[in-house]
Formats: C-alpha cells, sequence, structure tokens
C-alpha cells in the first residue's frame, strides 16, 4: 500500500523511539511505500529544529527509507478538502496526487472527523487505525 505521511508523523517518528517509529519500520518491513512531499519535510524539520534539533539526524535516516515528493502548489480545492484548515489541504492533496491509498496523520483536531473516510481515493487514518489495518 501507498501510504502518505503527515509531518506530525514525522516529527513523533523522529522524536522519539515510541510506537510511531515502530510503525514506520513495521510497514517498511511489510512492503508498504511511506510517501512524504517537500512541504511535510519541512513542517517536520522547523518543528524539530524548534523543539529536539538533536533529532534531525533521526529525521534524515527516517526520510532515506521512505519515498520523496516535491511539493507542488495547488489548485483550487474540491469541495470536500475546504473544511480543511488551508494549512492542511496540502497534505491531502499531496496523498492524492501521488496516488496513495492512505493518509497517516494525527492530527485529530482538524483531520479526526475524516478518519476512515477516503477522499479521491485516499482512505485518512490516524496512526493506530493504520496500525491495526496493516499490521496485525
Amino acid at each position: 500500500m501507498r501510504i502518505f505521511l503527515d509531518a506530525n508523523i514525522l516529527f513523533s517518528g523522529a522524536k522519539t523511539d515510541g510506537a510511531i517509529r515502530r510503525m514506520l519500520l513495521l510497514l517498511a518491513r511489510a512492503g508498504h511505500e511511506c510517501w512524504v512531499d517537500g512541504y511535510v519535510v519541512e513542517e517536520a524539520r522547523r518543528n524539530l529544529a524548534a523543539k529536539a534539533p538533536d533529532c534531525l539526524l533521526v529525521m534524515e535516516t527516517l526520510l532515506s527509507r521512505m519515498h520523496r515528493a516535491a511539493t507542488q502548489s495547488s489548485a483550487i480545492p474540491p469541495a470536500f478538502m475546504r473544511a480543511l484548515p488551508e494549512k492542511d489541504r496540502p497534505v491531502l492533496a499531496a496523498a492524492i496526487r501521488l496516488e496513495c491509498e492512505a493518509l497517516v496523520t494525527g492530527d485529530s483536531t482538524h483531520f479526526g472527523p475524516l478518519f476512515g473516510k477516503a477522499f479521491g481515493g485516499v482512505t485518512v487514518y490516524s496512526p493506530s487505525l493504520l496500525a491495526q489495518k496493516l499490521l496485525r
């Protein structure tokens, strides 16, 4: 499965050697493709630099095992994206553009109402929902 990772997943995977990092490693071992683009990488890098600069190298190591795409500007978003804050729209747009089947995010405030629903061929998951689906 092609899975797009939100910036908060990259941040969490780099910051602590916990469940998110283990999930990323298990997804790779199981043959799933983890995708990111420049938008989420830059957001994760900026947040790590401000809050945990010693973890930037860990993020680079994690990124070396992922598929990376360039940031692309978005056209006018489809109606279903207008419910998301403007800063979150590029995340879902990238997942759709890259033909991912899943978007995993820890942002339950903005994406929570979308968990388990598909938009443009992409189903939105929390980390625990994705792990339940793919890593049983």
